[in-house]
C-alpha cells in the first residue's frame, strides 16, 4: 500500500522519500466489549464541532471510531448567533471557517507518519486518496492520525507537544469540504476520542 501512496505523491510533488512514511496501519478490529476512550488536547483554538464514525465500519486503525472536525463560526462577537461551518453558500474553500485554520497537536509524542498531498478539492467534490496526514505516537504506544492537512509545520521524527501548531486545515484526499479527521488506536484496537474540556476552556477564555 505504501508503494501505491508513494507513486501518487511522486506524480504530484517532488519530495525526498525519507521525508514520507506511515506508521503501521492494521485493519481495525471491532471492539467486543466496552469501547476504550482516549483523552486528547483540542485540535483547534476556536470552537469546533465533530461528527464521529460509528463502530463496525471496516477501516484501518486510525480511521475506525475516528471523528471529523470543523471550526464553527458565528458563536462569538457582537453579532453572535447559531454555530455554522461556513460563510455565504460554502461554494469556495475560503468560505469555510476551518479553511487554513491552525491544527494543534492533540498529544505529546513523535511524528511517525508524514504524508503530504498538495492537491485541493472544491467543496462538494470528493477527491482521491491519499489525504495529507500526520501520525503522532504517544509514549504509551497510542497512535493518533490527523488527515486532510496542508502546510505541515513538522516533519517525520519530530517531537511535538500538545497544543503545538503542526499543520493547517486543508481539503484534500477523500474529502468534500475543509475539515480534519482525527483517529486514535492502540495497535489494531480503535479508541473513541474525548476532548480535554479543561484545556478547551483555557484556549477559548
Amino acid at each position: 500500500m505504501m508503494g501505491f501512496l508513494w507513486l501518487v505523491l511522486a506524480a504530484a510533488q517532488p519530495v525526498s522519500p525519507p521525508a514520507i512514511g506511515m506508521a503501521e496501519t492494521p485493519i481495525a478490529i471491532t471492539p467486543e466489549g466496552p469501547i476504550e476512550s482516549v483523552l486528547l488536547y483540542p485540535v483547534f483554538r476556536d470552537p469546533f464541532d465533530c461528527g464521529e464514525h460509528a463502530a463496525g465500519e471496516p477501516a484501518i486503525a486510525g480511521d475506525a471510531l475516528g471523528t471529523d472536525c470543523q471550526v464553527m463560526g458565528g458563536t462569538t462577537g457582537k453579532n453572535r448567533s447559531f454555530a455554522k461551518a461556513y460563510r455565504t453558500d460554502g461554494a469556495r474553500n475560503e468560505d469555510w471557517y476551518s479553511w487554513g485554520a491552525d491544527v494543534l497537536a492533540p498529544a505529546d509524542g513523535v511524528v511517525v507518519g508524514y504524508l503530504p498531498n498538495p492537491r485541493v478539492n472544491e467543496p462538494g467534490t470528493k477527491g482521491r486518496p491519499p489525504a495529507g496526514l500526520i501520525q503522532i505516537r504517544r509514549a504509551d504506544g497510542v497512535v493518533i492520525m490527523l488527515a486532510h492537512l496542508t502546510d505541515f509545520a513538522v516533519r517525520m521524527g519530530d517531537e511535538v507537544k500538545a497544543g503545538q501548531v503542526i499543520a493547517k486545515v486543508g481539503n484534500n484526499g477523500p474529502s468534500y469540504a475543509p475539515h480534519i479527521h482525527v483517529g486514535a488506536s492502540r495497535g489494531s484496537t480503535p479508541l473513541q476520542i474525548r476532548w480535554d474540556q479543561k484545556a478547551m476552556g483555557a484556549l477559548q477564555n
